[in-house]
This record gives structure tokens, C-alpha cells and sequence, in this order.
């Protein structure tokens, strides 16, 4: 029996840098992770080979899933692999921003492999995850990366300042496609310099001050769109504003999941449980 944490990718930073002409965007992106908020992934070789879901956001899951979609590719990679029952727990919602689906995909990679020891250099890992989704590579690292493209070169970090933080999802309802809408809302044209050098990674940080700084300065490119596509995060990102010791208040991905910064991040969940007890709110700490 193996045991994954896949955990929630919060985009710190999230810049378009161009469109390509296959309809792709370059991005140039600061991620990481929030250690106390996860699915849980486990992988039983005894059993048989398939997918289960349990817990509070298993639900919101229909038809074919990813990690499905992993399972197929794996065995197309390595037909002698040791896979096995996989049940995964959502506590993470769904079509959030926080790269859920991609964070399990690469859960069941990471169990896969330590499975696998003896197979553990003839499979490419990163070439699996990279054709599951642009998320599923700096999920599979499971670190604070600079990450760029189109999601498949990561750089990295050794350190990055620890943020308290909290996430807030106000559990809106997500039209269909998100994420290209929101793209597609840019209305960027095709460009010829899409494929130029990306910008070189930040930092390093040498505490949170600098970081934060950094992320006040680069933002998310796709706030504002977002915002047209789900009204909400308006609302959210507010509230987040004005709850006591908040630093820094921004949209993870596509949203709708926002994050607060806190100096005293028990004090404003309190406050945000209490006032907003539909919401999806979670304390955690970021970046270790």
C-alpha cells in the first residue's frame, strides 16, 4: 500500500507572455504548494487495476478522470509495471485553480514509481506527465518551481520564504471550458515571437518581504478575465482584502480559488468561516 499527498499548486505569479500559433499560451509562472491542502492518493498493487474516489469533492467528478487517462499511458510506456488499485480522496474542489486533477495525476505517477523501483529509469516520467497536462510536470516535482512554456520547463527553487496563507473558494458554479475561456478573453493574437527565451527565474527571496514584493509586481495575468467568466472572485479577492493581517491577496490559475498572505492567518480565517460559511476555506502554509 502507497500513500500520495497530491497537493494544491498555487500560482504566487502568473504572466501570458504570448500566444502561439497552436492556439497555446506562453507563460511564465511562480508555483507552489500548500502543505495542508490535498487529496490523498493511494495505490494497492494487490487489487486490482482501477480507479475509486471518495471523500467531499468526489462527486463533482464525471465520466473518464485523469487518473484513468495516467493508468492508459503508463502501460502504453511500460507494459511490466506493477499498478494496482487506485483510490483517490478529494478534499480539493474541482476546476478550482489549484491544479486538483494534475496534482492526483501526478500522485499516481510518484506511487507508480516507487511500486517500480526496477523500472524506475525506463520510463520517462516527466514525458507522461507533460502529456496528461501543463500542471502535471511541476505537480509531479511537488516544489516550488519557475515555470515556464507552456507549463514543461521547471527551474527549480532551493528555498523559497514560507507563507501563511489562506485559500478561499466561493464554490461558484464554473462554466463549461474555464480555463480557455478565460485564455480566449485575453484576445491575444498568434505571435512570431512566441517561442523566444523565457525570463530567467526570480530571487532568490531572502525573506517574505521581497517575495511578496515580487508578487505584487508581476500579479496574475488572468485575474481580470477570470473575473468576467466567474463575477465572484471580485468578491472574494475583496473580502480577503479586508480581513484582519492580510499582506497580499491574489487569484491561484484561472481562479476561482484566491489567497491570502496573513500575518495572523488564525485570526482572518475565523473571521472568513464565520461570515462566509458556503465557502470552501482552508488555512495552510506555502512553500515549504
Amino acid at each position: 500500500m502507497i500513500t500520495e499527498r497530491a497537493r494544491a499548486k498555487i500560482n504566487l505569479t502568473l504572466e501570458v507572455l504570448a500566444r502561439r500559433a497552436d492556439g497555446y499560451h506562453e507563460l511564465a509562472s511562480l508555483m507552489a504548494f500548500a502543505d495542508d491542502a490535498f487529496d490523498i492518493v493511494t495505490l494497492d498493487i494487490r487489487k486490482p487495476v482501477g480507479v475509486s474516489l471518495s471523500g467531499p469533492f468526489a462527486s463533482a467528478i464525471a465520466g473518464d478522470n485523469i487518473a484513468e487517462r495516467t493508468i492508459t499511458l503508463l502501460v502504453e510506456a511500460q507494459p511490466k509495471l506493477r499498478l494496482g488499485a487506485i483510490t483517490i480522496e478529494k478534499h480539493l474542489p474541482v476546476a478550482a485553480g489549484i491544479g486538483g486533477g494534475s496534482a492526483d495525476a501526478a500522485a499516481v505517477l510518484r506511487a507508480v514509481q516507487r511500486a517500480n523501483p526496477d523500472h524506475a529509469e525506463s520510463v520517462r516520467w516527466n514525458s507522461i506527465g507533460y502529456a496528461l497536462g501543463a500542471d502535471v510536470p511541476v505537480c509531479l516535482a511537488d516544489r516550488a518551481c519557475w515555470v515556464t512554456g507552456i507549463g514543461e520547463k521547471l527551474v527549480p527553487f532551493t528555498q523559497v520564504p514560507v507563507l501563511s496563507a489562506v485559500l478561499v473558494n466561493p464554490m461558484a458554479d464554473v462554466p463549461p471550458n474555464k480555463t480557455a475561456q478565460v485564455f480566449k478573453q485575453l484576445k491575444l493574437a498568434p505571435s512570431a515571437n512566441a517561442n523566444e527565451a523565457p525570463p530567467p527565474a526570480p530571487g532568490p527571496f531572502a525573506d517574505t518581504g521581497s517575495l511578496l514584493e515580487f508578487m505584487t509586481g508581476s500579479g496574475n495575468h488572468l485575474e481580470r478575465p477570470a473575473t468576467v467568466a466567474i463575477p465572484e472572485i471580485t468578491n472574494v479577492l475583496r473580502i480577503i482584502r479586508q480581513a484582519p493581517g492580510c499582506r497580499f491577496a491574489g487569484l491561484s490559475g484561472a481562479g476561482p480559488t484566491c489567497f491570502g498572505i496573513f500575518s495572523a492567518p488564525a485570526v482572518a480565517i475565523e473571521k472568513l468561516q464565520k461570515e462566509h460559511p458556503g465557502y470552501w476555506i482552508k488555512a495552510t502554509s506555502i512553500g515549504t
